[in-house]
């Protein structure tokens, strides 16, 4: 099952451990390019309202009862648009002068106000006043080249608005993002499909998140097809290497797929992808990887696999994949004077569509051979779809807070339970981590453990306590956006800093199911860990 996301020393399964949350497409931009500032000017004649993505609101006018109050509205009219015009629209002098030069005759006309009297009835001085207000303001605009935008500004303005709505930071790391827009419009070239994704890309580098991005619409696909749980590739969970010496090169092997293609070529778990058709990975960002392993049906993809100090080179077919993030089995470990205790393992490696569903059919399984505790390991789990992190909280819980979504403002969204959905609250837990369990795995942690529901084992986890959601722009691609971070329930932000663990684990303990019930049965194995040691505070 080929994944994508991730960051250094980290497994990835579904993405770059982000809390996903799909959103509907977003509408195309359609709004004018003013400034964003709203400004008014209101008096006894008129009101007249403009802001970022309306014209002129309305003219509500309202009579005059003297020729001193037209005077003076003229008077202001002309005083404020001399040192304000900057503050609507921002354009260079030429609409400053045509504003002065129909302000002067709007001054002319008020002087020859008594003659208006003679002529017209009152009421009618006020409506002329506003038309001319009108036809002032909104005919350069028209005139303005800066309206012809083309297909490639607007799926760039889509992008922009869609940031503009949902970003966390509502500073966008301390810049204008109006500003932006416009200049981007002026000076970024969009000439074509691949030029606009550059200026999008760009744009989302300004706000210094390594979490938002831009996603081309195959890795937008690859992406969906990853969370709702099927693709079609080798089998191939990958992370990049974990060790701390700088030794290791390439892309890592997290596990394969029961019964795929890369399983049945004997590729295990700690193997390193050296080449992927003879594109080295050294270098390789685990998204193209990703890509490189996925393709049609039936075809063919060369891999150059180390497996301890042997080369292998290998030629796989790639296969329609569903992706069970679930793997569990039964585990012996001597029991305190009554022989030996069963301890049911489940080993969790993502958070896609399938998650929650799976870890329930998981223990119901379990609870059929007579376990009477669990072990739930999460490392090296990345995250994956936020709702299916809470949903598996729900299952261990009987009650309580399983995390806090905040904002700029504060908590903005309380995720509890009261225990409708507890099917497995009483046994005792273990919960295994370590700095590859990420995002929706750290949320499912920090709740087990803040609730006191289980012992958390290993090392501290990654520490991304945000939560981004997908969009759908109008082509098919795609924007991960940073909507929220998130606190544990005793509110705690765990943003670069991690879950701390209440025990380590030994060194030497296994990743592998296999490794784990080995280490738990044998007294006389190296990484020997009893279940005192286990479900011990």
């Amino acid at each position: 099952m080929e994944v994508i996301g991730g960051s250094p020393s980290v497994s990835v399964l579904i993405s770059s451990r982000n809390n996903l949350c799909f959103t509907s497409k977003v509408l195309p931009w359609n709004s004018l390019l003013v400034s964003p500032v709203k400004a008014r000017l209101c008096n006894s004649l008129s009101c007249v309202r403009v802001n970022a993505s309306d014209r002129l609101a309305a003219f509500n006018c309202k009579k005059v009862h003297e020729d001193r109050s037209l005077l003076w509205l003229v008077r202001r009219f002309n005083k404020r648009f001399a040192f304000q015009h900057l503050v609507l629209f921002r354009w260079k002098g030429r609409l400053l002068s045509k504003l002065r030069k129909h302000t002067v005759s709007l001054w002319k006309l008020a002087k020859s106000s008594e003659k208006f009297k003679d002529l017209f009835p009152v009421v009618v001085v006020p409506i002329v006043l506003g038309m001319m207000l009108f036809m002032t303001m909104t005919i350069p605009v028209s005139k303005s080249p800066s309206w012809a935008l083309t297909e490639e500004n607007l799926l760039f303005l889509e992008a922009w608005r869609t940031i503009d709505r949902a970003y966390v930071d509502k500073s966008f790391n301390g810049q204008s993002w109006f500003r932006y827009r416009e200049n981007a419009l002026r000076n970024e070239p969009m000439n074509n499909r691949e030029q606009t994704y550059a200026a999008i890309k760009k744009m989302l580098a300004t706000l210094d998140d390594p979490f938002t991005r831009f996603l081309e619409p195959d890795k937008f696909k690859s992406l969906r097809s990853g969370t709702q749980g099927a693709l079609t590739g080798v089998g191939l969970s990958i992370g990049y290497p974990t060790g701390n010496d700088g030794a290791l090169s390439g892309l890592m092997v997290i596990s394969a797929s029961p019964g795929g293609p890369a399983s049945r070529a004997a590729i295990s778990p700690g193997d390193l992808i050296l080449a992927i058709d003879d594109a080295s990975t050294e270098t390789m960002d685990i998204y193209d990887a990703a890509e490189r392993l996925q393709g049609p049906e039936g075809s063919e993809v060369q891999l150059k696999i180390r497996s301890g100090s042997e080369i292998k080179n290998l030629s796989l077919t790639r296969e329609n994949i569903s992706l069970n993030p679930v793997k569990s089995r039964v585990c012996e470990t001597p029991g305190l004077g009554k022989g030996v205790s069963k301890i049911g393992y489940i080993k969790l490696t993502s958070f896609n569509q399938n998650a929650s569903g799976a870890v329930k059919e998981a223990i119901e399984t379990l609870r059929r051979d007579n376990v009477d505790a669990f072990v739930l390991d999460l490392r090296n789990n990345s995250g994956g779809l936020f709702p299916e992190g809470i949903e598996i909280a729900r299952i261990w819980l009987n009650k309580g807070v399983i995390v806090y979504i905040c904002d700029s403002r504060g908590v903005r969204d309380i995720y509890d339970t009261d225990g409708t959905h507890a099917i497995a609250a009483s046994e005792p837990l273990a919960v295994l981590v370590n700095k590859g369990t990420a995002s929706a795995s750290e949320i499912l942690a920090g709740a087990l453990k803040d609730n006191k529901r289980a012992v958390l084992l290993g090392e501290p986890t990654f520490g991304k306590g945000k939560i981004q959601s997908v969009f759908e722009l109008s082509d098919g691609s795609g924007l991960a956006v940073t909507v929220a971070r998130y606190e544990t329930p005793d509110h705690i932000d765990i943003n670069k800093v991690g879950i701390i663990p209440d025990h380590p684990l030994p060194a030497s303990f296994p990743k592998d199911d296999d490794g784990f019930c080995g280490c738990i049965g044998d007294p006389a194995s190296g990484c020997f860990l009893n279940r005192v040691g286990l479900f011990s505070r």
